[in-house]
């Protein structure tokens, strides 16, 4: 998965329905109107949650697939979390000083933030020189704006 590539839909679960014996098909409320994505066995959902109508999540999808020209729009999701009521997400690639390599953000880590792989374990190593999703509420007003994450997931685990 190129995370690059990667397109994000923040909004709250609607419905979920059965798409065959390993696929859904979530409904997902944005402030556009609505947006509907597939959810397969190949799927990332982070921490594994079982998710429900009324959660806010962010779903991802490859903006380089292919996709049907249908409203409302249907996407393959590539990966999912969910998020906290104020929470913000950014999927970026972070460089040695955690700088994000668009320049749309500055990560202070601090004792208190998460760290772990997309499989929920922790991580120990240098975080810089890969791509993460980041959880955070506030940022400065700064050029890049600064946080300080709640967690980050490390997407690029060699």
């Amino acid at each position: 998965m190129n995370y690059r590539n990667l397109v994000p839909v923040v909004g709250v679960i609607l419905n979920i329905t059965g798409s065959g014996c390993c696929n859904q098909m979530i409904s997902i409320r944005v402030e556009e109107g609505i947006v509907n994505f597939v959810i397969s066995a190949e799927t990332y959902v982070i921490d594994s949650r079982q998710l429900r109508p009324g959660m806010r999540v962010a779903a991802f999808y490859d903006k380089t697939l292919p996709v049907p020209m249908i409203f409302p729009p249907q996407y393959r999701a590539e990966l999912i979390t969910v998020l906290g009521r104020n929470e913000l997400i950014a999927l970026n690639f972070f460089n040695t000083e955690l700088i994000a390599e668009d320049n749309s953000l500055q990560l202070n880590v601090s004792r208190n933030t998460e760290i772990q792989t997309i499989n929920g374990q922790n991580f120990f190593c240098d975080i810089g020189n890969r791509p993460l999703l980041v959880y955070y509420t506030v940022t400065t007003r700064s050029i890049p704006p600064q946080t300080t994450p709640r967690r980050i997931v490390v997407l690029g685990c060699e």
